[in-house]
């Protein structure tokens, strides 16, 4: 086998492990280039979320994710990194094969790693698991935030959440683009690979007609309000990560940085999901930010956290489909 062949094989064993992060309604927004000593991730618009997503900040937020899951995995094949992200969001690493490079022991978790959208059992972190969760962030303006169930700043922000809640659900093109992205039983799902699969609500395996119409009536304000009480009430901590600035280049070292915490509460056998709405509306986002005393930071991912049995995985499409633009 030459070493240009072994090199392709390390690659596409990189991006195989980035296309499993983390994406709004899984839509999977990356492709990638191969080039001879680099990969670069492409947003990939075609799979944009217009109206929950209109400035794109959700999609570059997750190639940051994918690209920390790429680096991570280049440590397995024995390669240093270097990242630089271009004003267009274009993310490109370079990689460099070295003897000595220590794996990240994180590498496990990226095949762990999930969204649990259940309801968790209540019990909360431990502080020091908190603080070292805390501790990950090491990206210039990106800002991690804790705040604990039962403090003054968790019912506030949980009342943003079914503030938020209420303003999309009475947005129509808000619950249509949602639709759009609903994979109603086991056959839809695996014809698409991504998508918000009925599995990982709990849904049940029944014919499409019926799926659609139990889960075209529960999308309604009251309906959301009332199961994300619940899962609110279930957490142990609510997580808002914020930028000091509005910017692409911010949008993708957050992803980093939340990738990391993602991976790192997954080794800890910590539970998240997420629980953007408030965010995705810029008026409740900024009056939260207020009320929470944070200043000169844009809120932009929020997660809950805490324990809870594991959940179905969304799935990935085939990894052919993501490397259109190849040398």
């Amino acid at each position: 086998m030459s070493e240009l062949s072994e090199q392709r094989i390390d690659y596409l064993f990189m991006i195989e492990q980035a296309i499993k992060a983390p994406s709004g309604h899984n839509t999977q927004p990356w492709l990638f280039k191969i080039g001879d000593s680099e990969i670069a991730i492409y947003p990939d618009t075609t799979k944009a979320l217009p109206v929950v997503d209109p400035d794109n900040r959700e999609l570059f937020v997750s190639l940051g994710c994918a690209a920390e899951n790429l680096c991570i995995a280049a440590t397995h094949k024995g390669y240093a990194t270097a990242m630089t992200v271009t004003a267009d969001g274009i993310v490109k690493i370079k990689l460099l094969k070295q003897e000595n490079i220590t794996p990240e022991d994180l590498f496990p978790q990226i095949e762990l790693r999930q969204t649990n959208r259940s309801v968790f059992n209540g019990r909360i972190i431990p502080a020091e698991n908190i603080t070292i969760l805390n501790n990950i962030s090491s990206q210039p303006g990106i800002g991690v935030h804790f705040f604990k169930n039962g403090t003054r700043e968790f019912k506030t922000i949980a009342e943003n959440v079914y503030q938020g809640n209420s303003r999309q659900m009475n947005n129509p093109d808000f619950k249509q683009e949602l639709r759009l992205w609903m994979r109603y039983n086991k056959k839809h799902q695996d014809q698409m690979y991504d998508g918000l699969s009925y599995a990982v609500f709990g849904a049940p395996n029944v014919p499409m007609f019926i799926a659609k119409a139990v889960i075209s009536g529960s999308i309604n304000e009251y309906s959301q309000n009332k199961a994300d009480r619940k899962k609110i009430v279930s957490s142990s901590h609510l997580v808002l990560l914020t930028t000091s600035e509005n910017t692409v280049k911010q949008w993708i070292n957050l992803g980093r940085i939340l990738e990391r915490i993602l991976l790192v509460s997954t080794q800890m056998g910590i539970a998240n999901a997420y629980l953007n709405q408030p965010n995705e509306e810029r008026e409740i986002s900024f009056e939260m930010a207020k009320s929470l005393g944070i200043v000169n930071e844009y809120p932009t991912v929020l997660l809950r956290m805490g324990y809870g049995k594991r959940v179905p995985y969304s799935l990935r499409r085939k990894l052919e489909s993501f490397i259109p633009i190849d040398k």
